[in-house]
């Protein structure tokens, strides 16, 4: 679960790049890994390279592009990706490094693609695995707070410049609500029964309870806020220069998505290795919770995107006057040509 520092986007001088972890994945083994429903690619000659920058550290809203990698998807199309792990500040650094031309992909969330391009960046999301958002308020069982609209009388750890909590603050009454920033921790959660704290529905819940608390989950996306999550996105520029590497990535990751959900054994220990923090059985949990929020809606193919959730994002954005109105076009911030049917 990334942990959300100030946007930075309504003034692009105020980006600044952080130094990522540099981590390249780089398994070579022709084996069937344990835990996985396809056999390793026997490596073909690579014909691209390309860097993809996460958000956040190695977890599982991230594994689909893991997969693709442990399992050789992304050489089975002929290219070499290098994974570049985040850390804090990487959901703003990326969008930078992006707009900079050192990287060619990166993850990231709807919201963020808007507020980029909203500042003039030309970024431009290609796959939606979360096709639901897993952005999650929790709090105590024992509080009896079952909805978000009855969140009072609590602390609340959150980054509340982030469109998701300028939203809540608009549609919600947060009667005696204390804002604090949320540090990416569930230890004050343990520690005070008045407590409660941003999340994803996968991560904070699962910490909690392990170390013997009593979390709650409230779904943002239940007051309708409900942005694409795990994005992967790219400049104009590349789509432009390079389809066929745009084409070969996406590929491989719908395919590192589908075997990540269906046998996510060999990509967890990957990414346990990348991230020593998650454990395996956090990682279980994480990848068997996540499974529902990647199912589309009818008609919809896996990966898709829809105009009309873009259109509303957009709307939602500018009623919070996070972008100026009229400041984005949706059908410019997303494509699905990549895709295949």
């Amino acid at each position: 679960m990334k942990l959300d520092s100030v946007d930075a986007f309504e003034e692009l001088s105020m980006f600044r790049v952080i130094p990522f972890l540099c981590c390249v994945l780089l398994w070579g083994c022709s084996e069937k890994p344990a835990g996985s429903s396809v056999e390793k690619t026997q490596a073909s000659p690579v014909q691209a390279t390309a860097k993809l920058a996460l958000n956040w550290y190695p977890e599982v809203e991230h594994g689909g592009f893991i997969a693709a990698n442990t399992l050789d998807l992304f050489k089975a199309e002929n290219i070499e990706v290098e994974i570049i792990p985040g850390g804090p500040g990487a959901p703003q650094a990326i969008i930078a490094e992006l707009a900079a031309e050192r990287i060619e992909f990166a993850v990231s969330d709807a919201d963020n693609v808007v507020k980029a391009r909203s500042a003039g960046l030309p970024i431009v999301a290609l796959m939606a695995p979360l096709q639901n958002s897993p952005r999650c308020i929790m709090v105590h069982e024992a509080s009896g707070i079952t909805s978000l609209e009855q969140l009072t009388n609590v602390e609340l750890a959150i980054s509340d410049s982030r469109p998701f909590a300028l939203w809540m603050k608009k549609k919600l009454p947060l009667t005696n609500v204390k804002m604090v920033p949320f540090n990416g921790l569930v230890g004050e959660f343990l520690l005070k029964p008045d407590f409660a704290q941003q999340g994803y529905v996968f991560s904070e819940p699962f910490v909690a309870k392990e170390k013997g608390g009593d979390p709650r989950v409230l779904l943002v996306s239940d007051i309708g806020f409900n942005p694409y999550a795990s994005v992967l996105i790219t400049t104009e520029k590349v789509i432009q220069e390079q389809p066929e590497l745009v084409r070969s990535v996406v590929t491989a990751s719908v395919k590192g998505w589908q075997e990540y959900l269906a046998a996510p054994v060999a990509t967890n220990a990957a990414i346990h290795e990348m991230n020593k923090d998650m454990s395996i059985a956090a990682l279980e949990f994480g990848a068997k919770e996540m499974a529902a929020l990647c199912k589309p809606a009818e008609g919809i193919a896996f990966c898709g995107m829809e105009k009309d959730r873009w259109d509303v994002l957009v709307k939602q954005i500018e009623e919070i006057e996070d972008i100026p109105a009229g400041s984005v076009k949706s059908d410019e911030c997303f494509t699905t040509r990549f895709l295949q049917p």
